[in-house]
């Protein structure tokens, strides 16, 4: 929330190389969080989400959605803004590894041997 509230109230310094570079952090982060939900949406009801970009990643909405984020904070130039997001993130995980239960319970076998294939965090962990 504090990271939200910095973005929201932080000026903007428009042409500098921070916001320039965050910038376009964010505008890939968002091309991947719409690729991400058009993969979610069109997979079968009843089946584990594992075609496209969800073959990189085991959640790549939280990953991009993250990578749009820390480009915002970025782009406004505030490294509170960039701690508090990494202090976010790193919370986020116990969630993650929550769903990752939940849809163990829901799909058993074919989401386990997906997690076998799939890194959770893109080309890592």
């Amino acid at each position: 929330m504090i990271c939200i509230l910095l973005l929201i109230f932080t000026p903007l310094k428009l042409g500098s190389p921070v916001f320039v570079v965050g910038t376009g952090l964010a505008v890939l982060g968002l091309a991947g969080l719409v690729k991400a939900l058009f993969d979610f949406k069109n997979t079968p009801l009843g089946q584990p989400v594992t075609r496209e970009i969800y073959r990189l990643s085991r959640h790549p909405q939280i990953v991009m959605s993250s990578v749009v984020i820390l480009g915002a904070s970025i782009a406004i130039g505030s490294w509170v803004a960039v701690l508090a997001f990494g202090a976010a993130r790193v919370l986020s995980h116990y969630g993650i590894v929550a769903e990752e239960e939940a849809c163990l319970q829901s799909y058993g076998e074919a989401y386990r041997a997906y997690m076998k294939r799939v890194p959770r965090y893109f080309l890592f962990f």
